[in-house]
């Protein structure tokens, strides 16, 4: 135990109100005003919510007719994802002058890697604050950045001085700021597992800390070690650039909710298709077909079921999807949503006489 461990630099870069604040970058008018993007119909959900729309308790995910009750000035903006996606581009541009070592989470959201960086800064909070920097020169956005020794405590840092800020939080320091940390408010820590986690009288870092790596397993399974680890402040995953995507979904908010099994049936087609044209064109398949069904009480049910070979067709994932609907039929309330995931990628594809087609322009 002699070596002396290299200390990692990473930094999480987050995007603040990231489509939100594009719409109000593109039209001046929407400046300074609440401002949710999604639908504004009865059966709309907000995608992201300006910071003066969250003062009024509107955020992402929620239905719009709940975020329009609670801000009646609120103003919806349809939303332009190939817009987002050329200005994700830029920024991850920027990131590349720094590091190859970047895993994208999604287009607002990066870890960066800069331990060893390729402008040969040795202060990882300076190269933070040069790259936000061009963020705003180039896109005129805000983002805010969490630098840390982990990629768990650099993403909690990214939020401690959020909008337009940054915060390090050191080896010396990370221990102790996990202790006094609420178990609900870990990344990694969903609304389920908080509450188990608080039924087993654990509510905050210290609490987890305090549990045996054979408790922790006992109760959460493989993500026992993981917890296990951050309750100490140590989290050994490394950046990935090649980051493997673990499933492909579709789903769909009706506009009127539906009670009839043939009706909804219908409905997975078009899931499917989409589902199917992304792995055509990324040039892989999957072997595990999910369904989730949102009933009109906004209570949902998934049901799953896995294949020895992968999907060969698009045909063969709706079938798959269709007879899970099945299993939950009666509904027992009318479905307001409907979705259909593939997981368990591959490139290998289950119809091994394809002509290589999906292997074009696909390079590993």
């Amino acid at each position: 135990m002699g070596d002396t461990l290299l200390i990692r630099k990473i930094i999480h870069v987050d995007m603040d109100a990231f489509y939100a604040s594009v719409e109000q970058r593109d039209n001046p008018q929407l400046r300074g005003k609440p401002l949710a993007v999604g639908g504004a119909a009865a059966r709309g959900v907000v995608a992201a919510a300006s910071y003066e729309a969250r003062k009024f308790g509107v955020h992402s995910a929620m239905p719009s007719v709940t975020a329009a009750r609670k801000c009646p000035e609120l103003i919806f903006v349809k939303p332009r994802f190939e817009v987002y996606r050329a200005v994700s581009q830029q920024i991850r541009e920027i990131f590349a002058e720094y590091t190859p070592l970047i895993e994208p989470l999604s287009l607002d959201e990066a870890y960066l890697d800069v331990t060893e960086n390729l402008k040969n800064m040795p202060i990882a909070t300076e190269i933070a604050l040069e790259i936000r920097g061009k963020i705003k020169a180039v896109t005129g956005l805000n983002a805010s950045a969490g630098i840390s020794y982990n990629k768990f405590l650099a993403k909690m840092a990214s939020d401690l001085n959020k909008p337009n800020g940054q915060a390090v939080i050191t080896p010396k320091n990370g221990p102790a700021f996990v202790e006094q940390l609420a178990v609900k408010k870990f990344h990694g820590v969903g609304p389920a597992t908080a509450e188990k986690m608080h039924r087993l009288g654990i509510e905050t870092g210290a609490d987890l800390k305090g549990q045996s790596l054979q408790f922790l397993t006992q109760h959460f399974g493989k993500s026992g070690p993981y917890f296990y680890g951050i309750a100490r402040g140590i989290d050994n995953r490394q950046v990935r650039p090649d980051r493997v995507r673990k499933s492909v979904g579709a789903e769909d908010t009706f506009v009127e909710d539906i009670d009839d099994l043939n009706r909804a049936t219908a409905e997975l087609k078009p899931l499917a298709e989409k589902v199917w044209s992304y792995c055509q064109t990324k040039g892989f398949s999957g072997k595990t077909v999910t369904v989730k069904i949102k009933y009109s009480d906004f209570t949902q049910a998934t049901r799953s079921r896995t294949t020895a070979l992968p999907f060969a067709d698009c045909n063969d994932i709706l079938d798959v999807a269709s007879g899970l609907l099945a299993t939950v039929y009666p509904f027992k309330r009318a479905v307001r949503l409907l979705g259909v995931t593939l997981s368990s990628l591959t490139n290998e594809r289950a119809d091994d006489e394809t002509e290589g087609q999906s292997q074009l322009g696909f390079s590993l």
